[in-house]
């Protein structure tokens, strides 16, 4: 080494010498180590020199005597060099973290291969009684050492687990329990026991289940049964960061992680975890402030536990829907939230840099005496030695950003964690008369008081109620007077509270809902002006209370689906589904309930016309027919070929591009393959699309369809070749399935079949027609649809009735029909709206009189969409509401009737 790098080093030494008194005295007691730390400091330090440095010991790693001295010289150079490399901004957080996570795996793995050597010898293998496979130990790191985020003096949490119960293998037998209990034992002292030469990590097993009073080791059977029956909401908590380390090829991980993962992650979004992570918060605080350690940066205000416990709420609350959260070390939990819009950009950096800075100052902290302490020095001296570690002139300029950082931890955590204050309301207390009640509802502008008082007290006096839990009760009572107040604050406080209660009593047993609204004020306001608007809305949401959390966000909420991202993110999410038909179509509800959420907040704010609403409806239709037809494709029983030459032909509402909410899917299913099982293999696939789409879930149902306008109806072939398809349109088809085809386009599946269904449909729409007979025809098929519709009512029937929507329809079908073969434009799918101009263009209809026609059906359409967003069923309004004649007069030209 030349004299300026040996100069170099020396600085380097005196710091790290002045700082740790840990690394003074190591380094002093053992020269042969300075040498060694000399010659080896400039490189990092990592995984594959550690495994190097434990073979290079020179001892038989198969002795259990030997191994132990040989770990704890291997701990002793990866900390001295760790200590001098920090210190002197050789390395960072992220070398120390991974560097003494690596150190502890890799003891663990090679204690484990010592110790199975010795008691394979004596009792042969560990046999599982079912599977007659042998059996191993699996030690899962848990905390810090599971999320790869080690501290230098730390302790470390483990877990033994094994696959199955049974005995050895050998002439002296043991069961399996026995002889994982023992491995585990001395393992626990290989790692554990003070001796001259040291210790390597201190082990702690409480974690374990029921802690340091239940068994060292447990089988998969009985861990499955305790976390299903008997675990407790910190333990989900300490198992977000379970990690096997030992044997970390184990065939058995993928088997454990189905066990423990639904205990942690939820399939729904869990709400309830927020409060949970509260109150487990709150005892560590209280024990902290029992023993004077507010300045503990670890468990005190603003520190490392509270930015692992804002990272992690957000992992069991939505871990069990979006696995990108399902990730281990905390840094990259903040950035995929971030990257989930769940916390912003800004947060997330500030978190970051208080989290790095803080992990900083406990390492300095425990590098003074390799102390597993996080707690700030009372002496001056010690304080001047960490100040001047972390790079300041003094250890007041230290606490100026320490507590600039820990200011802006507890600010967060306080955001996500402050408890809402509920407010006593003397309209809901348990003695409440109901007359007191009905004054009370008066005094807040309710119409229909003494209705509104009966269902509270209804609420309040019914079996539901009392057979909620108390948590549950106690967040009821939080919600119902918010719910009055809000309710009032609209025009019809009444229809309000009464949708805002029939939705509570929806999700009553649901608790993670009702924290849910309990933690979020904001987005119960949010809520309430959604459910004052409609009453649809309210039903929708209490078929799918897993929507509240789309309420969080209102810019999110508000703004327009661009759908290639949503198509894309909906196959990132299905592709985590391993192909599992279950999964994935949970995940196809989700994705539509989602995109119908969000477009009715923007179509009840006023913020999308009716036209570009149904157009996002119908993309959304075309994007779930598009996944559902792949996935029912990959996933046939007989395929003879890899890419259906098949295709989803839309008609009616969804054909034409007029999708309502509710609408249902008109569809037909043709196919261009001439391969001999093609009609069978597409008939099944057919089958299979309308099965997925009409039937019944948990979430609901993806849309009721309908196939009846296919080649001879109901009694036709489910799918029908394009050849059948278009000799069946030439020559057999009805006038009225002529009036469905312009309404027609290719939706899913082969674009190339659907282009051929286009030809055929542009060259059916075009054939010349006697117009007497069309009209003749037309008009009686009107009037079947009128006979079929009878309105015995004074009212006047929006869709149904002479003027109406069907009408306006039907003049527009016959001047497609009866006019394309002249202007093949009319042949368009563009809309009856487009379609009216256009004939008004080409000199068939009066163009004034086409302009009031395009007025009158845009009102009907919205007077109908206003009238379905609080169920009408019929929309029926007062005759003259609506002025009709511009219909009727078109009626008269074009059919003189």
């Amino acid at each position: 080494m030349n004299t300026e790098m040996q100069a170099s080093f020396s600085e380097l030494l005196q710091k790290t010498m002045l700082c740790s008194r840990y690394a003074k005295r190591t380094l002093e007691a053992d020269q042969s180590l300075l040498a060694w730390l000399q010659a080896n400091y400039t490189a990092p330090c990592n995984r594959a020199e550690i495994r190097l440095l434990l073979v290079q010991t020179g001892f038989n790693l198969l002795d259990e005597a030997a191994l132990a001295r040989a770990v704890r010289k291997l701990r002793k150079q990866v900390m001295v060099k760790l200590i001098l490399r920090d210190l002197n901004g050789l390395g960072d957080l992220n070398e120390v973290m991974q560097a003494m996570t690596a150190l502890a795996e890799i003891v663990v793995q090679q204690a484990q291969r010592c110790l199975m050597q010795s008691l394979l010898a004596q009792f042969g293998s560990p046999i599982g009684e079912f599977s007659k496979s042998a059996q191993e130990l699996l030690v899962i790191g848990m905390g810090k050492l599971g999320g790869g985020e080690l501290n230098v003096s730390s302790d470390i949490d483990l877990i033994f687990v094994y696959a199955e119960d049974g005995e050895t293998s050998g002439p002296r037998t043991l069961s399996n329990h026995e002889f994982f209990t023992r491995l585990g034992r001395r393992l626990i002292n290989i790692i554990n026991e003070a001796t001259g030469d040291g210790y390597v990590f201190r082990v702690d097993m409480r974690l374990r289940p029921y802690g340091d009073s239940g068994p060292l080791v447990m089988s998969f059977a009985a861990l499955e049964e305790y976390l299903v029956a008997q675990g407790r909401e910190w333990e989900r908590y300490a198992w977000i960061k379970a990690r096997v380390v030992a044997p970390a090829d184990s065939s058995y991980i993928t088997e454990l992680n189905k066990l423990y993962q639904p205990f942690v992650f939820r399939k729904y979004l869990d709400f309830g975890a927020i409060d949970s992570m509260r109150k487990l918060h709150a005892q560590i605080r209280q024990e902290v402030q029992r023993r004077d350690r507010l300045d503990n940066i670890k468990l005190g205000p603003g520190g490392i536990r509270e930015i692992e416990f804002t990272a992690q709420v957000f992992q069991l609350i939505r871990g069990g829907q979006d696995a990108k959260l399902r990730i281990l070390p905390t840094q990259r939990v903040l950035n995929q939230l971030a990257e989930n819009g769940q916390l912003t950009a800004m947060v997330v950096a500030d978190l970051d840099a208080a989290y790095i800075f803080l992990r900083n100052l406990e390492h300095r902290l425990q590098y003074l005496d390799d102390q597993q302490t996080q707690a700030l020095p009372s002496s001056e001296e010690d304080r001047q030695l960490i100040a001047a570690s972390m790079g300041y002139a003094d250890y007041a300029a230290l606490l100026c950003v320490l507590d600039r950082h820990r200011a802006l931890v507890s600010e967060q955590f306080e955001q996500i964690f402050g408890a809402t204050v509920q407010e006593q309301s003397p309209l809901w207390r348990e003695d409440v008369s109901a007359e007191e009640l009905t004054l009370g509802l008066k005094n807040l502008g309710y119409l229909s008081a003494a209705d509104s008082a009966e269902r509270l007290l209804q609420l309040r006096s019914g079996l539901r109620y009392r057979q909620l839990s108390e948590l549950s009760r106690q967040r009821v009572d939080g919600l119902i007077p918010q719910f009055i107040m809000l309710s009032g604050q609209y025009s019809d406080p009444d229809a309000t509270l009464s949708r805002l209660l029939t939705l509570l009593d929806a999700i009553s047993r649901r608790a993670a809902y009702l924290a849910f609204l309990a933690e979020y004020p904001q987005a119960l306001a949010r809520l309430t002006r959604l459910l004052s608007s409609s009453s649809w809305a309210a039903g929708y949401l209490a078929q799918h209370p897993a929507l509240f959390d789309e309420l969080l966000d209102a810019r999110e909420m508000y703004q327009p689906p661009e759908w290639p991202q949503v198509d894309a993110d909906l196959q990132a999410r299905m592709n985590g589904c391993n192909n599992d038909v279950e999964r994935c179509l949970e995940v196809l509800h989700h994705v539509q309930q989602e995109q119908v959420f969000h477009l009715l907040a923007m179509d009840l704010q006023g913020l999308l016309p009716l036209e570009k609403l149904s157009d996002h409806l119908s993309d959304l239709a075309d994007l779930i027919l598009r996944h559902v037809l792949a996935l029912c494709w990959s996933n046939a029983r007989r395929r003879h070929t890899g890419q259906a030459r098949f295709a989803i032909i839309a008609y009616g509402k969804l054909g034409g591009k007029e999708m309502g909410y509710a609408s249902d899917l008109d569809m037909i299913f043709l196919y261009d393959d001439d391969h001999p099982d093609a009609q069978e293999n597409y008939a099944r696939l057919g089958k299979s699309i309308n099965a997925m789409l009409g039937s019944y879930t948990a979430s609901g149902r993806l849309y009721e369809t309908d196939l009846r306008l296919r080649p001879n109806g109901a009694s036709g072939l489910l799918v029908s070749s394009i050849e059948a398809f278009a000799e069946y349109q030439q020559k057999q088809a009805w006038v009225w399935e002529h009036q469905a085809l312009t309404r027609a386009r290719y939706s899913a599946g082969d674009a190339k079949v659907g282009a051929a269904f286009e030809d055929i449909r542009r060259q059916v729409l075009g054939l010349p027609r006697d117009i007497e007979k069309l009209r003749g025809e037309i008009v009686a098929m009107r009037q079947k649809m009128h006979d079929g519709h009878p309105n015995n009512t004074q009212l006047f029937d929006i869709k149904h009735d002479s003027g109406g929507m069907v009408d306006i329809e039907f003049e527009v079908q016959y001047l497609v029909l009866a006019y394309a073969h002249q202007y093949p434009q009319l042949a368009n799918n563009v809309g009856n709206l487009a379609l009216l101009k256009m004939a008004a263009g080409f000199g068939l209809i009066n163009a004034d009189l086409a302009e009031q026609v395009r007025t009158l059906y845009r009102t009907l359409r919205q007077t109908q969409h206003r009238m379905r967003l609080n169920d009408a069923s019929p929309c029926r309004v007062e005759q003259g509401e609506i002025d009709t004649h511009a219909s009727r007069e078109l009626w008269e030209a074009l059919f003189g009737v």
